[in-house]
C-alpha cells in the first residue's frame, strides 16, 4: 500500500517528516494499513466513543463527582448534629422505635364474692420444694415426634392452726379459786397448700413436633396446670408427714400458758381432742 509524505515547513524539501495513511476512493477513512507514527496521532474513530475521550474530560468529571459526594455528605452529617443537638436541648420530641414492645392491660377489676369471719390460730407454717418431673409419651412413638416432658420447680408454704370457732360448749374448766384451769382444744389442722408462684417456674420442657405444630393451631392454655395441681399434692403429703401438726400444737400450749398465768391461774392444763 502506497502512502503520501508529508514535507517538513524548516528543512530539506525532500526529506519525509511523518507518513499518512492513504485513502482509498470514496472512502473517508484511512484504510488499515499506516505506519507506527500515525497510530500514535490519529485518534481510534471506530473503536468505543468511551475509549476516545480525552483524559482531561474523564479527570474532571470523576472530580465532580468526588467533590459532589463529599458535599453531601457534609450536608447530611450536619443535619444529623443539628436534629440530635436540638433533640437534646428538649425542644425537638424524642423518637420513638416504631417497634418497640407496647402492653396493653385490659383486665376487669377483682369482684369480691364473699367474705368469711376466721377464728383460726396459725401455731405453725412449713415451707416446701418440690421437683416435678412428669412425662407424657405415647407407645411405639418416638419422643421427638409426640411427647412432652416437663421439669418443674414448685415451691409453696402450708400452714398449721387451730381452729377457736370449733371449741364445744364445756370445753373450758375452771376451779372454784380461780387457780386451775383446764381447757379442751381441737386437733390442729393443716391448711391448703399456697404454691408461690414468685418462686416456683418451668426448669425445662420438651415438647414433640406434633405437640408443638397444635399449640399452632390452638394449644390448651390450660396444658401446665396439672403440673401446678401435682406440685400442690406433693406438697400437701410432705406437710402431714413433717410433724407440722405436733409443732402448732406445742405452740399454741405455750401461747394460752403465757396468757392464762398472766390472768392469775396458776395451773392451766392444755388437752387436744382426737381428730
Amino acid at each position: 500500500m502506497r502512502t503520501v509524505r508529508a514535507m517538513s515547513r524548516n528543512g530539506d524539501v525532500n526529506e519525509p517528516t511523518r507518513e499518512f495513511p492513504e485513502y482509498a476512493k470514496g472512502q473517508a477513512r484511512p484504510g488499515l494499513a499506516s505506519s507506527s507514527t500515525v497510530e500514535e496521532d490519529q485518534p481510534d474513530l471506530t473503536g468505543d466513543p468511551s475509549t476516545t475521550a480525552r483524559p482531561e474530560l474523564v479527570d474532571s468529571a470523576s472530580g465532580g463527582r468526588g467533590r459532589g459526594l463529599f458535599w453531601l455528605a457534609g450536608i447530611v452529617g450536619l443535619a444529623i448534629v443539628l436534629v440530635l443537638g436540638v433533640q437534646a436541648t428538649g425542644l425537638w420530641p424524642s423518637w420513638r422505635n416504631p417497634f418497640t414492645q407496647e402492653q396493653t392491660d385490659r383486665s376487669q377489676p377483682p369482684l369480691l364474692k364473699s367474705i368469711q369471719d376466721l377464728s383460726r390460730y396459725v401455731a405453725a407454717e412449713g415451707t416446701f420444694q418440690v421437683v416435678i418431673d412428669l412425662q407424657k409419651d405415647r407407645k411405639y412413638v418416638p419422643d421427638f415426634l409426640l411427647g412432652e416432658r416437663t421439669l418443674f420447680v414448685g415451691a409453696g408454704r402450708v400452714e398449721s392452726y387451730v381452729d377457736f370457732g370449733k371449741i364445744a360448749e364445756g370445753a373450758v374448766v375452771e376451779s372454784a379459786d380461780r387457780k386451775t384451769v383446764e381447757i379442751k382444744l381441737p386437733a390442729p389442722q393443716l391448711g391448703e397448700p399456697n404454691l408461690d408462684l414468685a418462686n416456683s417456674y418451668v426448669f425445662a420442657e420438651k415438647r414433640g413436633l406434633v405437640n408443638r405444630i397444635g399449640d399452632v393451631f390452638g394449644g390448651d392454655p390450660n396444658r401446665q396446670r396439672e403440673v401446678y395441681q401435682l406440685a400442690e399434692e406433693r406438697i400437701a403429703t410432705a406437710a402431714r408427714d413433717s410433724g407440722l401438726g405436733t409443732r402448732a400444737q406445742e405452740n399454741t400450749r405455750k401461747m394460752l400458758e403465757g396468757l392464762l398465768r398472766s390472768l392469775g391461774y396458776e395451773t392451766v392444763t392444755i388437752t387436744y381432742l382426737v381428730p
